[in-house]
């Protein structure tokens, strides 16, 4: 069974001396654990990644960013390319996150994309996948995850560099979450889809994602084919955040 990986998406939140704190919080209380039982990781918006970098040195808590550009370099202003993040300590990547597929207009294709630069750099891909409600109410859920793995994870994709967060749209930052039921069968799902497109898909990590908060976090990571959390806003409360690690232990 993958070890657990808790992962912090900050969004478009922090300033640097928040941001510093907080991750320096976490860094204390990880470089605190004897042995423990998860991974985690925090992705700040890009204006603070170098300083929440300096802040987690050391402290075996993981930096990504939550996005980046196809392409390694060029006339692309205002974008962030994987090589980039690279170069500032990062180890991780979000790519293909709902509000980056509804606000931005990104598709399947520019996802796989964005993974494939991302592996390039040396950089894990976390692909995000998930359907909305009215697909959900559709009865499309799986079909959209499906079709979202088979057009977001490029060829070459690894247990070693590419991570899946299931995020059904309709539960992100809403404060609704699915069943646990419809958890284990998406996430059952997810495992097969894989199956088609790596050959160590067993290994690969799926995260579920979407109004993870201390409460409900360890009746989630204890459902099969979980392998951690992908957290918004709880990611931003140190204690908060913790609390849903711990739930890993």
């Amino acid at each position: 069974m993958p070890r657990k990986l808790i992962a912090g998406n900050w969004k478009m939140n922090c300033l640097r001396t928040d941001g510093v704190a907080l991750a320096r919080d976490l860094g204390v209380r990880y470089s605190g654990e004897t042995e423990p039982a998860f991974d985690m990781l925090v992705c700040p918006p890009a204006t603070i990644v170098d300083a929440v970098g300096a802040a987690i040195s050391g402290s075996g808590v993981l930096l990504g960013g939550q996005d980046c550009h196809r392409a390694t370099k060029g006339a692309f202003t205002g974008d962030i390319a994987a090589p980039m993040l690279a170069d500032l300590g990062c180890t991780h990547v979000i790519v293909g996150h709902s509000e980056r597929r509804q606000y931005h207009g990104e598709i399947d294709l520019m996802v796989s994309e964005k993974a494939k630069a991302a592996h390039e750099a040396g950089l894990t891909a976390v692909i995000c996948i998930g359907e909305t409600e009215a697909e959900r109410d559709a009865g499309q859920a799986l079909a959209v995850c499906s079709r979202q793995i088979a057009g977001s994870v490029p060829e070459g994709s690894t247990a070693d560099n590419t991570v899946i967060a299931y995020e059904p749209v309709w539960a992100i930052g809403t404060g609704r979450t699915p069943t646990t039921a419809d958890v284990a069968e998406v996430h059952a799902h997810i495992r097969a889809e894989l199956s088609r497109v790596m050959s160590d898909s067993d290994d690969v990590r799926i995260l579920y994602g979407g109004s993870v908060k201390a409460s409900n976090a360890g009746e989630l990571m204890a459902v099969a084919n979980v392998d951690g959390a992908l957290v918004g806003g709880a990611s931003l409360v140190a204690d908060d955040f913790w609390a849903i690690a711990k739930a890993c232990s």
